[in-house]
């Protein structure tokens, strides 16, 4: 059994960024201007990271058996509920708050968040609604939440303040790359640390025997949930702070797909149990990393789905055990 799943991903990465290396010059150049680094593998970082924090939050919920199709739509709501507290906009439905500090209407987004993937873990491990079921209502319903938030208009902000969160640096590098160093960093030790990875990987597992043993496998799925939604609200806000303005109808949308790409490719499995963050992580760069290599390279804007699914695929047959099986049967002498 491989006890590195995200070894397929992290060489294919390596692969990926040697050939940047001999095909496109300057793609490893990084200058420091202003107290920022500047630089192809930097913006990678930069522009991977609200997928990077929404596949942390997937791969926990996959590794329970089940999958969170709204994660888009809950960063739509999210950088819905901040920009609005802060600009407070005619017809704006939480205007009953007043008027919030950019950091105050942050942390009420995220806690925004928390709360769509508690209302999804509820129909899930409460109401043992299937997974993609429940999440696509929400996947479709949130979406129209967050425009009703946003009275069908996109919400500019104009403070200087509230980009901070997404344009802003510290000691060089991209705030969102921090947060999402500071969440993967979370979330690993709440899952190694504690007893709550083992317990996720038997409720996927084996449900059945997990719940014989004493698993309330109905609250964990709820703390999973919530633990995605606290992830997609958190990239609402980075996704808001970067064009500062809520663009319901745009923001996050078709990113849970990322995020899932990200979690199969970094070798978690789909059918649950085994997870990996590291891994997730690995997967979601990789996928910025196929993306921004295509755009360097001059390479049309259609191709690249293709080619990242072609990544997808590449890596999966890679990990699956059946493939190396076929593979060995092939080459064992006749």
């Amino acid at each position: 059994m491989n006890r590195r799943p995200w070894a397929v991903a992290l060489a294919l990465l390596v692969a990926v960024l040697v050939l940047n290396m001999v095909f496109t010059p300057g793609f490893f150049a990084i200058e420091l201007r202003d107290g920022r680094l500047f630089g192809s593998l930097i913006d990678i970082l930069n522009r991977a990271a609200p997928a990077a924090l929404l596949a942390l939050g997937m791969a926990l919920v996959i590794a329970t058996g089940g999958v969170d199709l709204s994660v888009g739509a809950v960063m739509a709501i999210s950088g819905a509920v901040a920009a609005g507290l802060v600009v407070q906009p005619d017809g704006f439905v939480l205007k009953a708050l007043g008027p919030q500090s950019v950091g105050a209407a942050n942390v009420i987004a995220v806690v925004a968040g928390v709360l769509c993937g508690l209302f999804n873990g509820l129909l899930v491990g409460l109401f043992r609604i299937q997974p993609i079921v429940a999440t696509l209502l929400l996947m479709v319903a949130g979406r129209g939440l967050a425009q009703l938030l946003t009275n069908g208009q996109i919400i500019t902000v104009p403070s200087d303040s509230f980009a901070t969160v997404a344009i802003g640096a510290t000691l060089g590098l991209p705030n969102p790359v921090w947060l999402t160093a500071a969440m993967a960093l979370f979330f690993g030790g709440l899952t190694r640390l504690t007893a709550l990875g083992l317990l996720i990987e038997a409720t996927g597992d084996n449900p059945t025997a997990a719940r014989y043993v004493g698993i309330d496998g109905r609250t964990l799925r709820l703390a999973v949930y919530g633990l995605s939604g606290l992830c997609a609200g958190l990239a609402g806000v980075i996704a808001a702070s970067n064009i500062k303005a809520a663009d319901a109808n745009n923001a996050g949308l078709y990113l849970e797909l990322d995020a899932i790409l990200a979690v199969a490719v970094g070798g978690t499995a789909m059918t649950g149990g085994r997870f990996s963050l590291f891994g997730a992580l690995i997967g979601a760069v990789l996928m910025q990393t196929v993306t921004t290599s295509i755009l360097t390279r001059g390479i049309g804007t259609e191709i690249t789905l293709v080619l990242k699914a072609f990544v997808v695929v590449a890596v999966c047959l890679l990990q699956a055990p059946a493939f190396h099986e076929m593979l060995k049967r092939r080459r064992a002498p006749a």
